[in-house]
């Protein structure tokens, strides 16, 4: 397996991951589909500003991807990010959602990253076992936040902590 940064060239394999996720399930609240453009923005964007956008390969295909950006607008959350993973349903329980979870980690500290903020379902029950395993904390449950498939689901706030 190859981790690597993202290119404008992988925006459409990133989106045939990511769109069934959206449409399928209850891992994100977003119903609004991801389009290839939307992806090369994001790469762009995340590039320019010093942030990750990494795909993990396999024999020349993209089996996951995470990307960090800044937790909320301003200067006092310079330091905070907030994450996005997705893995391939062919990639799961293989450790490459754990291998893009330590190079984004590792990617984020050196870039000035003190707390790294991870959004999950209530509904998410293997992201929130997968965050925890990485060392996630739960910081806070936001009560029917999201609505999605007829009905409100909680959001799930964990935190870790990258630098002292």
């Amino acid at each position: 397996m190859i981790l690597r940064d993202a290119t404008a060239c992988d925006a459409a394999d990133i989106c045939a991951i990511w769109n069934p996720v959206i449409k399928n399930s209850a891992a994100t609240f977003t119903t609004e589909l991801k389009t290839p453009d939307g992806i090369c923005n994001d790469i762009k964007t995340r590039s320019e500003t010093g942030h990750g956008f990494f795909v993990a390969c396999k024999d020349g295909q993209i089996l996951g991807f995470a990307t960090y950006f800044q937790f909320r607008g301003g200067p006092g959350y310079v330091h905070s990010f907030e994450h996005t993973i997705v893995l391939s349903d062919a990639a799961k329980g293989q450790g490459i959602g754990r291998a893009l979870m330590d190079h984004l980690e590792h990617n984020a500290a050196g870039n000035g990253c003190h707390t790294l903020v991870a959004g999950v379902s209530s509904e998410n029950t293997l992201g929130v076992a997968f965050h925890a395993a990485c060392g996630f904390q739960e910081t806070a449950r936001l009560r029917q936040v999201g609505r999605k498939f007829g009905r409100w689901m909680d959001l799930i706030v964990m935190q870790k902590f990258l630098s002292e």
